[in-house]
């Protein structure tokens, strides 16, 4: 077996010894790199102890002080951080975060929260240089159930919430997901009388559903949509809504950031409100809509509503039927209010689905929806093709 070099080997030593040097984690730099990225919101984190193991850091007494002139710092306790890692440029990368649990008592409420936790988690050396990675801050949040008691009464609870941001395979933009899943509220202990009624009434003591929103970034033209928010409930309803904009480029939110900071300034503020309303013209509406598939609410609401004036909740489902053509007359715009009047005397005939859409064939800049506004706002309708439709 040949035998390497004596010098040789001390010299391999000693770089390998320096370069584990130059590359090891320093626990005060990590905290500065994430107070760096808290800069432009004017949060601060503070942590009274930073212990660095290899490629963890965990964190003792930590806290964080929000924005605003004498805001108090909020405790959070011991954070771990695991699998960190610094890169030649100074960006950190971390495969885990775990919070500790909470449980927090103010005057009457108590808060608790469990399973608090992120992964994936990229810090800028730079957070004003805007990249595909800076958009997508953690792949994804969790918690487990958090509760929120009044008096000792438990009112509202979730048991989990899950949040992702996943940048594209070829970083052409980024996909989020957001979703709270068993969230229940007990809307029964309202201390107002009238309130308290009319939740018996509309069948509304226990709320119970579940919220998730889908959104994306295409970096190209800037398109920035949530593609889907829906609200589900039991015995209410599901809600869902779409918006979609382009133009919301990279570029431009340097821009946006760059002339807030300038509006802070009372000798730059009115140039940066002139420069602000000119990056405003960039942006253009694609298109929305907002969906409600009922669940039962709709004829308890009659009912209710009806209730308070003295008649049943299919009597002032037929007096809306027939106010509704008289006040979109007043619109001036006879072709939706036409399919508006129609929609409602479907629905309200049988409550199953009411939907309202605009969906013009190209964006519309943001300028032309202003002046139009402002000069000629019945022609808003027919400009973003608003399509109105009930039980479809």
């Amino acid at each position: 077996m040949k035998k390497l070099p004596l010098r040789l080997v001390l010299a391999s030593t000693t770089f390998l010894a320096l370069a584990g040097s130059a590359f090891a984690l320093d626990g005060d730099e990590f905290l500065a790199a994430i107070n760096k990225s808290y800069e432009t919101s004017g949060t601060k984190v503070a942590a009274t102890d930073i212990e660095v193991d290899g490629s963890d850091i965990t964190m003792t007494g930590v806290s964080y002080t929000p924005p605003g002139e004498g805001a108090k710092p909020v405790t959070v306790g011991d954070v771990n951080f695991t699998g960190v890692e610094e890169d030649e440029d100074g960006n950190y990368t971390v495969e885990n975060v775990t919070f500790p649990d909470i449980s927090s008592t103010e005057k009457t409420t108590t808060v608790t929260a469990t399973g608090l936790s992120l992964s994936g988690v990229f810090i800028p050396a730079d957070p004003t240089q805007k990249t595909v990675d800076t958009l997508a801050p953690f792949e994804s949040a969790n918690s487990g159930k958090i509760t929120v008691s009044e008096n000792g009464k438990e009112v509202f609870s979730m048991e989990s919430m899950e949040a992702t941001a996943t940048v594209r395979e070829d970083e052409s933009g980024v996909d989020y997901s957001w979703k709270a899943e068993g969230l229940k509220a007990d809307l029964s202990q309202s201390p107002d009388p009238k309130t308290k009624d009319a939740v018996e009434k509309l069948g509304l003591q226990t709320l119970e559903g579940n919220i998730e929103i889908a959104s994306s970034w295409a970096l190209d033209k800037g398109t920035m949509a949530i593609d889907a928010l829906t609200l589900d409930f039991k015995n209410v309803g599901k809600l869902n809504m779409s918006f979609s904009l382009s133009g919301m480029t990279l570029d431009l939110i340097q821009k946006i950031e760059d002339a807030s900071k300038q509006m802070n300034d009372p000798a730059t503020k009115d140039a940066a409100n002139l420069q602000f309303m000119g990056l405003m013209q960039q942006l253009a509406f694609v298109g929305a809509e907002i969906r409600f598939e009922d669940a039962s609410i709709t004829k308890r609401a009659l009912d209710y509503a009806g209730q308070q004036q003295g008649v049943t909740g299919q009597q002032l489902a037929e007096s809306l039927k027939a106010m509704a053509p008289l006040m979109l007359a007043q619109l001036n715009v006879p072709e939706l209010q036409n399919a508006v009047a129609s929609a409602v005397s479907a629905y309200l005939d049988d409550p199953k689905s009411f939907t309202v859409s605009a969906k013009p064939s190209a964006p519309v800049a943001f300028p032309m929806i202003m002046g139009a506004a402002m000069g000629a706002p019945n022609t808003i309708p027919q400009m973003l093709s608003v399509k109105v439709s009930a039980n479809d």
